[in-house]
């Protein structure tokens, strides 16, 4: 089994390359990085629930609206694009 220097050289500066990658994540995300503040997150992810839940009301009233069909029974949207393809 002969050894290839060449080969392990080239090994080498790749590992050197993924060692250096990881330092300067790492230092990117201790150093520059602006975090919020845990007011900062709360506030966010209350302002993000309370959107999800109105957009969510907002669709279902749409499908409730276009998914009465003729004998008053609901379908939804799913239903009604089944009934006319």
């Amino acid at each position: 089994m002969g050894s290839n220097p060449t080969a392990r050289a080239k090994k080498r500066k790749v590992l050197a390359k993924i060692k250096i990658y990881f330092k300067e994540a790492y230092d990117e995300l201790v150093n520059n990085v602006t975090w919020p503040t845990w007011l900062e997150l709360q506030n966010n992810t209350i302002l993000v629930v309370t959107a999800s839940v109105l957009l969510s009301v907002v669709i279902f009233i749409i499908d409730f609206s276009i998914g009465i069909n003729k004998e008053g029974f609901w379908k939804g949207v799913i239903g009604w694009i089944y009934e006319n393809l």
